[in-house]
Formats: structure tokens, C-alpha cells, sequence
């Protein structure tokens, strides 16, 4: 079974830039996706980022488009995502997640990012 670790979150000033990293174990498929979704306190799971592990399907969160990017390797086996011009907004615990299909049924243990004003 697929396995996901997250790391790379802290605390961050507003307008500064953060790079998480998910790393995966286990077999996969290079159309399955891999995805980030974000969470804060009192508040709905909300899509970031999603990218297929052969690299020919990407997508953003319209909260994130034009500041943040979503990559992945094949030899380190990561899922990465570059975020830049952080606001207070994005303050966060963000997961990784893995879906060969529909449902996002793979997490990880989520790394927490707090921007400061």
C-alpha cells in the first residue's frame, strides 16, 4: 500500500515563501494523483494542488493559483509544493493525499504552516 509522509511546514512571515515536501512509499501507477488539501480550525478541507505521478495532469486551488506550484520526482519519490507570497490565509495543516481514482483514500500525517501578519 501507498504510503505518505509530509515535512517542510513552520512559521513564516506574511509575503514569504515555504517548500513542503510529501514522500512516497509503495507501488504507484503513473495516472494515479496525488494531491495537497489544507485544513484550519473550525473550518471545511480545501483543495491546493493536484498532480498526476506521470506529470500530464496538473491543478490548483483557485485560493493559490499563481503562488503556489506542485511537483514531483520520480528518483526521490516526492511530492513538492513551492509556496510563495504566503498570507495569513494559507495558515494551515496541510496533507498529502493519493487517489487511483476518485476518492482521496491515502493521507498523511499532515505538517502544520502558520503565517504570521
Amino acid at each position: 500500500q501507498v504510503q505518505l509522509v509530509e515535512s517542510g511546514g513552520g512559521l513564516v512571515q506574511a509575503g514569504g515563501s515555504l517548500r513542503l515536501s510529501c514522500a512516497v512509499s509503495g507501488g504507484i501507477v503513473g495516472w494515479w494523483l496525488l494531491g495537497w488539501f489544507r485544513q484550519a480550525p473550525g473550518k471545511e478541507r480545501e483543495f491546493v494542488a493536484r498532480i498526476s505521478w506521470n506529470g500530464n495532469n496538473i491543478n490548483y486551488g483557485d485560493s493559490v493559483k499563481g503562488r503556489f506550484t506542485i511537483s514531483k520526482d520520480k528518483v526521490k519519490k516526492t511530492v513538492d509544493l513551492q509556496m510563495n507570497s504566503l498570507k495569513p490565509e494559507d495558515t494551515a495543516v496541510y496533507y498529502c493525499a493519493m487517489t487511483p481514482a476518485t476518492k482521496w483514500d491515502s493521507w498523511g500525517q499532515g505538517t502544520q504552516v502558520t503565517v504570521s501578519s
